[in-house]
């Protein structure tokens, strides 16, 4: 059941910063449309050499008097007309990404910006360097050992179709697989796991790696070794960074802990500076009121000559007044000196309300009588 009361409506304010983010976010997704667009159309005319381009990995190695066909009729149109609008989409990620990160960016903290952009950054030039292993590296090594292994008698004649389909398979997989150094380093910066706790997991990431190539690639050993052996270089590299990630951080929260340790021992707390001083020249902050009161009765020595004889004479007798050679004061006296210290403090806090009779007396010790 929803929380909300019934008939209880948004604020205006509200609303409106929905709207505007509603807004925003459809002319972000315009501007990626209208992006693939413009790829496209420059694209378009290219198409049939770009297909031939995309096929050469399995021409070189097609027997000799065959070559690749079309089952549907309008194949020879739709297939470089579909392969061109994917590889527009390819083209313009770079731009697709900055309008989603020029949406998302204002909501995220610094520390977030400052890793979000090596990261979309690195995750993209990492799929790119996938695609590309999957057509220089893979395609060759694999439509050579599929061509040597057919029957005698079977010509290799494959629908372009179901070429194309097969390579973009191994595009999607190649490229998401050459992410695991940026997985790693998003699992280790959460803090999901650590860099040793990876290491002991080694032995499972190797069969867990072979398990994706079997699923991803075609059924055979060459397509699944090629995927298993640059995830598992890959997931190394990813753990080496993360270490490196974890040994910077720690560097850095020892820095800010010496930082933090010579503040706390810096200048002496009643000193000049101090931490609690109120400023150069300045002692301790005082307690004020009923509590500056009780603390000046609490501490009548050091505070006036007065304040000390009382002190003397509360709590050593008539024979201590007697050896230090000062006279109690009493209780309306006291009260006296405690108001006359409040007031020389106050105008000593704000000088313009200070008068000349707060600054005329310099808190001198008051003569016995």
């Amino acid at each position: 059941m929803s929380k909300t009361k019934p008939g209880v409506e948004p604020s205006p304010e509200v609303t409106e910063t929905l709207l505007t983010h509603l807004i925003e976010l459809r002319d972000r997704i315009l501007r990626m449309f209208i992006a693939i667009l413009v790829v496209f159309l420059v694209l378009f005319p290219f198409a049939n050499p770009i297909y031939t381009w995309l096929a050469d990995p399995l021409m070189q190695h097609l027997p000799e008097g065959t070559s690749m066909i079309a089952i549907d009729v309008a194949a020879p149109f739709l297939i470089p007309f579909k392969l061109v609008l994917l590889l527009a989409v390819v083209v313009s990620i770079p731009y697709l990404l900055y309008q989603l990160w020029a949406f998302v960016a204002p909501g995220l903290y610094k520390h977030e910006k400052s890793m979000a952009l090596p990261l979309v950054a690195s995750s993209t030039a990492l799929f790119y360097l996938g695609m590309a292993f999957a057509y220089f590296v893979v395609f060759p090594l694999i439509f050579a050992f599929f061509t040597a292994t057919a029957p005698e008698g079977v010509s290799v004649m494959t629908d372009i179709s179901r070429y194309l389909s097969f390579v973009i398979m191994l595009f999607i997989a190649f490229g998401i697989a050459f992410e695991v150094p940026v997985a790693t380093i998003l699992l280790v910066s959460m803090g999901a796991t650590t860099p040793a706790k990876l290491a002991q997991k080694r032995p499972y990431v190797i069969v867990g790696v072979f398990l994706i190539g079997m699923v991803l690639t075609p059924p055979d050993i060459i397509s699944q070794t090629l995927l298993a052996l640059p995830m598992w270089l890959l997931f190394e590299i990813g753990l080496i960074l993360s270490r490196i990630m974890e040994r910077r951080k720690a560097e850095a929260r020892g820095k800010r802990a010496d930082r933090d340790a010579d503040d706390d021992g810096g200048p002496d707390d009643d000193g000049p500076g101090g931490p609690r001083g109120d400023g150069p020249g300045k002692g301790p902050r005082r307690p004020s009121g009923d509590a500056g009161r009780a603390a000046a009765r609490d501490k009548s020595a050091p505070v006036t000559g007065g304040a000390a004889s009382a002190g003397a004479a509360a709590s050593g007798g008539a024979s201590a007044a007697a050896r230090t050679g000062y006279t109690p004061m009493t209780e309306d006296e006291m009260d006296a000196e405690l108001d006359r210290i409040e007031a020389e403090q106050a105008g000593t806090r704000d000088p313009k309300r200070a008068g000349p009779e707060s600054g005329a007396d310099t808190g001198e010790d008051r003569k016995p009588d």
